[in-house]
């Protein structure tokens, strides 16, 4: 599914585009048992496409994308057990949006550094976080998290039931338009843009582009998107935990943005699919040593695939192709 991207490429949609919805809806249909983990892997594609947005896309580096990830997660989970706001769309726009500001703010100081600086102070912003929601045990609950969420049904019509339909659906429906907004911000000029400051971004700033604004509004829209979903875990949970704002889930992510594929788009459906798949399996399987599998997954993946899964689907439609 390796594409051209940028303005001026193709973006009409090809068949192949479609994939991924076709197989999710016949998941709902033809796996019911295994709904509650769909939507957990909907909810980390989601995520990962946050990540794509900035790392492959705009080459932004962050060890600290959990920031936004576990901001949205109890800002849902606060509404909702501390305020009464159980309405899980207000829910969704609150998050994004205290989401949204958390990244214009920490984003106006990190995107004027490079490197190695640049990577500690995006890991820096969630460790503060992460301090904060240990502290402010009286909105957060600290260590013991956050219990008590309650989220109503969806539109006053669709009511989370423990089976996990309404949570995939309505992960699915949220992933379906944030992959809508990721394509059309990747094919459009303000995409080319990024692709141009991922590659050189002297030569940019030699042609007049607005560089650091560019960067600004990418991480400002990809830490909405993180918080969204965060504010999802909270709402098919019903819990806050503080590993949502740990080093964990930012490395957790960005592995399996690796696996999948980076700067790919396709890769952030990939990687949390094998990733989640594998954990589950994994865990029950050797339940003490499985992260060993899954770096064994990784070391594979990055030695022989650089470009991930999609990567190594590509080599082979390649072969395939020069063969024929």
């Amino acid at each position: 599914m390796k594409h051209p991207v940028g303005y001026g490429a193709d973006a009409r949609l090809r068949w192949t585009e479609w994939l991924p919805w076709v197989v999710a809806v016949a998941v709902f249909f033809l796996l019911p048992e295994y709904l509650s983990l769909g939507a957990r892997v909907l909810t980390y594609i989601l995520f990962a496409l946050s990540l794509d947005l900035v790392l492959g896309y705009a080459g932004i580096v962050t060890l600290g994308h959990a920031a936004f990830f576990g901001t949205g997660a109890y800002v849902a989970g606060i509404l909702a057990a501390k305020l009464g706001v159980t309405d899980p769309v207000i829910q969704l726009l609150a998050s994004a949006a205290a989401a949204a500001l958390l990244g214009l703010a920490t984003g106006a100081v990190i995107l004027r550094t490079h490197g190695l600086a640049q990577l500690m102070l995006t890991l820096a912003v969630a460790a503060v976080c992460l301090e904060i929601a240990n502290k402010a045990t009286a909105l957060t609950g600290g260590a013991d998290g956050l219990s008590g969420v309650s989220v109503a049904a969806i539109f006053g019509q669709f009511k989370f039931d423990m089976y996990g339909r309404t949570a995939y659906l309505w992960c699915l429906l949220l992933v379906f338009t944030g992959w809508w907004l990721v394509r059309r911000v990747i094919y459009s000029p303000f995409g080319a843009t990024l692709t141009g400051i991922r590659e050189n971004s002297v030569r940019m700033h030699s042609i007049g582009a607005p560089v650091y604004q560019r960067l600004l509004t990418v991480y400002t829209l990809s830490a909405a998107m993180a918080g969204t979903a965060g504010a999802l875990l909270t709402q098919t949970n019903q819990f806050v935990g503080l590993n949502v704002l740990g080093f964990e889930p930012s490395g957790e992510i960005l592995v399996m943005l690796i696996l999948g594929g980076v700067g790919r788009l396709y890769g952030a459906f990939v990687g949390p699919l094998l990733f989640l798949i594998a954990q589950d399996y994994l865990a029950r399987q050797f339940p003490e040593y499985w992260y060993f599998g899954i770096g064994l997954i990784l070391v594979l993946v990055v030695l022989f695939a650089r470009g991930g899964i999609l990567g190594i689907s590509d080599a082979i439609i390649a072969r395939m192709g020069r063969k024929s």
